[in-house]
C-alpha cells in the first residue's frame, strides 16, 4: 500500500505547514517528518483532503475569524440552496482548518456533512463552527446533529440559532445532551444578514423583497416615451443579473409585461466570476395582473423555469389561455379593483420564497414601498442626466409632510463599470 494510501494531502503557506503538522501529529516537527512517517501513525484508510485557504492564515482560538470562512462558505450556495438557508462550515483541530463544506442544493448533504466528510477522523476532538444552527429532525436530509455527534466532535460554534420551529435551539440541546460544548451568537449579524430572506419568511410568512431598479442622476427611469435600454452599463446589467440568479423568484406588474416584453431571467455570461455553485436553476416568475390580461405568447412565459400569473378570482376561468406547462394562474385577495399586495406576499411566502426581487414600473415599485413590503432597494444609478419630462421611480401618493418620509438607511456603496449601486435597507416605518 502507497504512502498516499495514507497521507493527508496539504494546500498550506510556509507560515503555518508546521502548526499544521504538529496540530495533527503531535510530536513531529514539520512536513518533511511527517511524510517520512505517516505510515506509521496512520492506520490505513483513505485519503484526506485538508484544505487551508493562504488568505486565511487564523490564529488558534479566533472563533471570529473561523467563522468569517464559514460565512464566505455559505456564500457559495446564494444561487442553489432555495427554499433552504444558506450555510458554510468549518471543522478546525489546534486552530488549523481540517475540513469545509457548504450546502450545494436543496436535497443533498448539509454543510456539516460535507465538513465532516472532508475532515475525517481529524473530527474527533476538534471545533466545528457553522454559520446557522445544525438541524435535529429528519427533513429532505437526515439530522446534522446526529453526523455531529458520531463524528466526536468536541466543541460547536454557532452563528446564530435557527427561527424553524422544527429547529429553534433544538439543535443546540441535542448537542449540549451529548456532551458537546456550544457556543452561540459569533458574527450573528453577519449570519441574519446573508439568510434574511429565510429568518423573515420563518418569522412573518412573507419573503424578503428587494426593490431593484436602474435610474438616472435624476432619478429617472426613462424617457417620457417609454424609451430606456439602456440607462445603465453592461456591467451594471450583469451584476443585476447575479442579484436575479441569488433571488426564489422575481416579480413585475401586468404594465412592464405588456410595455417591455422582458423575459425576466438570470442570464449570466461569467457563471465562473461568480464563485457560487453551478445551477440551472431560474428564479420563479410572478406577473401581478389583477385583468388577467398577459399575452398567451409574452415572452416571459416561453422562458426556462416557471410562471405564477396572479389575478382576481372573477378571472380563473380564463386560465385555460395559457397551455405551457410551466405556467401556473393563481388568484389572490383583492383590495378594491388591485391584488392585495400584503396577501399576494403571504401566498408567496406559502411557496417558500424565501427572497423576492421587484423589478416593476413605478406604480407597483410605489405600491409595494407605500404599503411597506419593501426591505431593500438596489438602485444602480448612472452618470447620466434624462431631464425633468422622464420618469420617474416610484409613485407614492399620500405623502402630505415630512413626516411621513420614508426612512432608509445605506447599507453598500459601490461603483460598477461606470455606474454607482447604492444599496439601502428600507427601516420601520411609523405611523
Amino acid at each position: 500500500m502507497t504512502l498516499l494510501n495514507y497521507c493527508a494531502l496539504v494546500r498550506v503557506n510556509n507560515t503555518i505547514s508546521d502548526r499544521l503538522t504538529m496540530a495533527i501529529f503531535p510530536g513531529m516537527k514539520d512536513l518533511k517528518d511527517l511524510t517520512s512517517t505517516i505510515a506509521d501513525t496512520i492506520a490505513p484508510g483513505p485519503a484526506v483532503k485538508i484544505t487551508i485557504p493562504e488568505e486565511y492564515d487564523i490564529q488558534p482560538g479566533d472563533d471570529h475569524a473561523f467563522m468569517a470562512r464559514a460565512l464566505k462558505l455559505a456564500e457559495k450556495g446564494i444561487c442553489s440552496t432555495h427554499p433552504n438557508p444558506r450555510v458554510g462550515c468549518v471543522i478546525t483541530k489546534n486552530g488549523v482548518i481540517v475540513g469545509e463544506g457548504y450546502h450545494r442544493v436543496t436535497g443533498q448533504p448539509h454543510a456539516e456533512v460535507h465538513a465532516l466528510r472532508a475532515a475525517g477522523r481529524y473530527a474527533e476532538g476538534a471545533t466545528l463552527y457553522v454559520n446557522l444552527e445544525p438541524c435535529c429532525h429528519q427533513g429532505r436530509t437526515p439530522p446534522c446533529t446526529d453526523a455531529i455527534i458520531k463524528a466526536g466532535v468536541r466543541r460547536v460554534v454557532i452563528a446564530m440559532e435557527d427561527p424553524n420551529p422544527e429547529v429553534n435551539h433544538s439543535g443546540v440541546s441535542a448537542l449540549r445532551k451529548a456532551g458537546i460544548e456550544v457556543e452561540t451568537g459569533v458574527n450573528n449579524d453577519s449570519a441574519s444578514w446573508l439568510n434574511r430572506g429565510y429568518v423573515k419568511r420563518i418569522k412573518t410568512g412573507m419573503p424578503w423583497v428587494t426593490l431593484k431598479i436602474a435610474a438616472s442622476m435624476d432619478g429617472k427611469t426613462a424617457m417620457s416615451n417609454g424609451e430606456s435600454q439602456w440607462i445603465t452599463s453592461e456591467q451594471a446589467r450583469e451584476d443585476a443579473h447575479q442579484l436575479r440568479a441569488s433571488s426564489s423568484a422575481i416579480m413585475t406588474g401586468i404594465g412592464t409585461v405588456l410595455r417591455d416584453d422582458p423575459q425576466m431571467t438570470a442570464r449570466l455570461s461569467n457563471v465562473a466570476d461568480m464563485k457560487t455553485e453551478p445551477t440551472e436553476r431560474q428564479p420563479l416568475r410572478v406577473i401581478v395582473d389583477s385583468r388577467l390580461s398577459t399575452p398567451a405568447s409574452a415572452r416571459i412565459l416561453s422562458q426556462p423555469g416557471d410562471v405564477l400569473i396572479v389575478t382576481a378570482p372573477s378571472n380563473l376561468s380564463d386560465a385555460a389561455l395559457y397551455s405551457q406547462s410551466n405556467v401556473e394562474v393563481s388568484s389572490c385577495e383583492m383590495a378594491g379593483r388591485a391584488i392585495n399586495l400584503e396577501a399576494l406576499m403571504q401566498m408567496l411566502g406559502e411557496k417558500e420564497i424565501n427572497n423576492l426581487m421587484l423589478e416593476a414600473g413605478a406604480k407597483l415599485s410605489g405600491s409595494m414601498l407605500k404599503e411597506n413590503l419593501v426591505d431593500e432597494l438596489v438602485i444602480y444609478m448612472a452618470p447620466d442626466l434624462l431631464g425633468s419630462d422622464a420618469r420617474g421611480m416610484f409613485l407614492i401618493p399620500g405623502l402630505d409632510s415630512i413626516s411621513e418620509k420614508l426612512n432608509m438607511e445605506f447599507r453598500d456603496v459601490r461603483r460598477v463599470g461606470r455606474d454607482m449601486r447604492i444599496t439601502l435597507q428600507i427601516l420601520p416605518q411609523h405611523s
